[in-house]
Order: structure tokens, then C-alpha cells, then sequence
């Protein structure tokens, strides 16, 4: 059995460029994973393929997303294989963090590595792709600048070590609806923008853009109130990572973050978890 931590995203920086005549949309993302993980266990078998999800209300079939990259990369490996995945799950599900696409990546990863790695880290990264717009970027492995639908990265160094406070207020949110209330016209002109930079905490907090937030907190006005209160307990920037609806809060440092973390639990807003970034 092989034991591997599935970590949570943030985006600290989403600009959706355009919708495409495919239906998807163009973005421009810099996207940090954090430390807070899910746990999964990988055990291969004979035959067949067993997801297992105890405390979740997560699906244990092919409508979870783990299992679908089993059977990608089982598909495309020479032999017969097959495995029993337990996943237990402390990233809150449809929150704007990249749980699930971290659980197929971590998927495809560690069964590339238990057949043998057959596959190079591009052939897992197109696997991917068909999966879901971040799986790639958890496959990357790496703290990047995510194009196209998200499957054009390239690395970003020198991003400051960051801590971060999350709070996910209890409720899921469609990342289709928010993607249809996003007022974008279809264009096929190619749109050049510039991203900020992120070399210092100042660069960081005065960079921190979403596009997705304008629509999210229209439809969700708690979501504001958290950005708020992210401030008021010391965050140098506050913003709502992917299509939301969890808020994080980037703060100085370790006890910073910690204080605020309690202070934040007393308000009882939501769920609060404490990562830094990796």
C-alpha cells in the first residue's frame, strides 16, 4: 500500500479571458497549492477498480473523479491491473480549491509510479486534461502560471513563502452557474494582458485578482463579509479562490494566521483551516 497527500489550490491571481467556441473558457491563473490535503491510499489488485470514501458522502463509483483516472491510466498501460483507492477527504468538496482534481492527479501520479512509471509527466498531464481544466496543474506539481483552459503552465519561482486562513461558509457553488453569470462575449482575437507581479508579501496582496469573485459574491453576499472580516483579523489581502465559495486570507506569518484562525472560529462564518504553501 503507498500513502499520499492530495493538497488543495489557491488561485491568487484569475483572469477569464474569453469564452471559446468549444464552450470553454480562455484563463490566465497563478495557481499556489497549499498544505491543506486530503489523504489517499493506493493498494493495487488483480482486478478492477474499488473507491472507497468513509465519512464522505463523496461518490464511490465512476462518478468520482479518482476512479475515472484509474481507469485512463489503466486504459492506456500495457497488462492488467487494478486497485482499491481509500480517500479521506479534509478539503472541502465543490469549494473553489481543487480537491477533486487533486485526487485524480494524485491518482494518475501514484499509479504511474506503481506500474513502473510508463508514462512521462506531459503523457499524464494530456490524461488529465480530459479529466478536468486543474488536473494538469496538480500533476505540474509546481507553483505556475496556468493558460488556455488551464493545460498551458509554466513555473513560477520566486513567489514568497505564504500562510494562509480558509474559510469555506458550508455551501457548495456551480462553477457553471458562475461561469454563466460572467458577462463574456466570444471572440477569436487574441487578448494580451499582462499579470502583475508576485515577488514580495506587498506585491502579493496588492495582486490578489479573480474575475469569478464579482459574480460569487453578487449571488452570495457572505462571501464579502468574510473578506471583511479576513481583513479586520489581519490578512494583508483577502480574496475567493477559483469559482469559490472559500475565502482565504494570506497573513504574515505563522502566528498571525493562527490568531486569526481562532478569532474566525468564534464567529462561526464557516469552517476554518489554517495552510501554508508548498
Amino acid at each position: 500500500m503507498i500513502v499520499r497527500q492530495s493538497p488543495a489550490k489557491v488561485n491568487l491571481f484569475l483572469r477569464v479571458l474569453r469564452k471559446r467556441a468549444d464552450g470553454y473558457h480562455d484563463i490566465l491563473s497563478l495557481m499556489q497549492r497549499i498544505s491543506l490535503c486530503d489523504e489517499m491510499s493506493f493498494a493495487l489488485r488483480d482486478k478492477g477498480i474499488v473507491v472507497k470514501c468513509p465519512g464522505s458522502t463523496l461518490p464511490e463509483d465512476r462518478d468520482n473523479i479518482a476512479y475515472r483516472a484509474a481507469e485512463a491510466i489503466f486504459s492506456r498501460a500495457s497488462g492488467h491491473f487494478g486497485v482499491e483507492i481509500t480517500i479521506r477527504k479534509k478539503i472541502p468538496v465543490a469549494a473553489g480549491l481543487g480537491g477533486g482534481s487533486s485526487n485524480a492527479a494524485t491518482t494518475l501520479v501514484t499509479l504511474n509510479e506503481m506500474m513502473g512509471i510508463p508514462f512521462g509527466t506531459q503523457e499524464l498531464m494530456q490524461m488529465g486534461a480530459r479529466l478536468g481544466a486543474d488536473v494538469p496543474f496538480f500533476v505540474f506539481g509546481k507553483t505556475a502560471l496556468a493558460a488556455g483552459i488551464g493545460d498551458r503552465l509554466k513555473e513560477v519561482e520566486g513567489i514568497p513563502y505564504l500562510w494562509f486562513v480558509l474559510v469555506n461558509p458550508g455551501f457548495e457553488v456551480s462553477t457553471g452557474e458562475i461561469y454563466e453569470n460572467l458577462r463574456l462575449g466570444l471572440t477569436k482575437e487574441p487578448i494580451k494582458y499582462r499579470m502583475p507581479r508576485f515577488l514580495t508579501m506587498s506585491h502579493i496582496a496588492q495582486g490578489l485578482y479573480n474575475d469569478l469573485e464579482t459574480v460569487s459574491l453578487h449571488l452570495y453576499p457572505v462571501l464579502s463579509e468574510i473578506k471583511e472580516l479576513m481583513v479586520a483579523h489581519g490578512a494583508v489581502g483577502s480574496l475567493m479562490s477559483g469559482s469559490g465559495p472559500t475565502v482565504f486570507g494570506i497573513f504574515r506569518n505563522e502566528n498571525d494566521a493562527k490568531k486569526a484562525e481562532g478569532r474566525l472560529q468564534e464567529t462561526r462564518i464557516g469552517s476554518v483551516f489554517v495552510a501554508c504553501s508548498i
